[in-house]
């Protein structure tokens, strides 16, 4: 499903920087991304580069100490940047919801399901509590919770991991969000219940015509559910583009590792070994120049020690942040493939 209508979220030059006692730790080093109305991006790397900081800093969910700025970071049209906290957090869980990684621990043991889909609607919406009862009522049955009348009596701790998810799916869009980030909303639940909740996030952007941003490790998840895609690694994006560019031509070298994980249908053959990257992500605490993947790029060269790659673009779309040719680079890596 592609956008319309122009951009709902514009990133340009974002930096999260968090103060440690062994120096400033960049968690995110200058990204630049955009979403469009009704569309799905999906943030995917390995742990560890940036995403999840990623998500909190456009919240504005980042810890105390964090540091965050950008040349623009506009919402609506609004700018994010000038916003007090008060301000923020009208339209934090109201235009702009989180579907957090563990609901568990996103959920508050103390309270019945049920009045914590309430308190968002109460915070941003003049509404009474049997309208509230009722848009949960409706939104539990929505996102496929059975007996949803009993479950809003119920503590989390009564719930199983996948209808805990769930919850925290219809507590996102109980003001009828425009944009939703889901921050790897699957990691914690088994395969089956993965592809569930996967092919229900789907339906519900487009009944709800919301924008998403999916954070995950998963190519294969961007694969199955997103418009577009970011590949994030050490706090930067190397790779951007329309999903079906960056499956048919990765450029990056840690693009490509990633995609020779995943196994091919009718390809990989039965106990086959599967591709891996070795070593494993750089620090990212204290002066940081050169390109960060060149210790596990097997086509490093001198130069990827000494000089920041900037992101080209091959296409209005489609961009990688190398100095390698990118001509050479897929020429091989098709070859390879065949």
């Amino acid at each position: 499903m592609s956008g319309v209508g122009g951009h709902l979220l514009e990133v340009e030059n974002l930096y999260v920087d968090i103060p440690i006692p062994a120096g400033d730790l960049h968690a995110v080093r200058g990204i630049d991304f955009m979403v469009e109305k009704g569309e799905t991006l999906g943030l995917v790397g390995e742990s560890g580069c940036g995403k999840s900081m990623t998500a909190l800093a456009l919240m504005n969910l980042l810890p105390k100490t964090a540091r965050r700025k950008a040349a623009r970071l506009f919402f609506a049209g609004k700018d994010l940047n000038g916003l007090q906290e008060r301000e923020m957090a009208d339209i934090r869980g109201n235009r702009m919801s989180m579907i957090f990684q563990e609901p568990m621990t996103s959920l508050n043991p103390s309270y019945t399901i049920g009045n914590q889909l309430a308190e968002a609607l109460f915070r941003h919406r003049r509404v009474s509590r049997s309208e509230a009862r009722e848009r949960a009522l409706f939104l539990l049955e929505k996102v496929g919770i059975s007996a949803a009348e009993s479950r809003l009596g119920q503590y989390p701790h009564q719930l199983s991991g996948g209808i805990r998810q769930r919850v925290m799916m219809a507590m996102a869009l109980m003001c009828d969000p425009e944009l939703i980030i889901a921050d790897e909303p699957t990691t914690a639940l088994d395969v089956t219940i993965q592809a569930q909740i996967l092919h229900l996030l789907r339906d519900l952007q487009r009944e709800f015509q919301m924008a998403m941003i999916l954070i995950t490790h998963d190519l294969g998840i961007v694969a199955r559910v997103t418009d577009r895609v970011a590949v994030m690694y050490a706090g930067q994006i190397v790779e951007t583009g329309m999903v079906r560019d960056v499956f048919n031509r990765p450029l990056h070298p840690y693009t490509r590792g990633l995609l020779d994980c995943i196994p091919i249908p009718k390809k990989t053959k039965p106990g086959e070994f599967l591709g891996s990257i070795p070593g494993m992500v750089p620090t990212p605490v204290g002066h940081m120049i050169g390109c960060s993947f060149r210790n596990r790029c097997a086509q490093a060269f001198e130069t990827c020690g000494s000089q920041d790659p900037e992101m080209r673009l091959i296409s209005a779309s489609h961009g990688f942040r190398c100095l390698l040719d990118p001509e050479k680079l897929f020429r091989k890596d098709h070859a390879r493939n065949q």
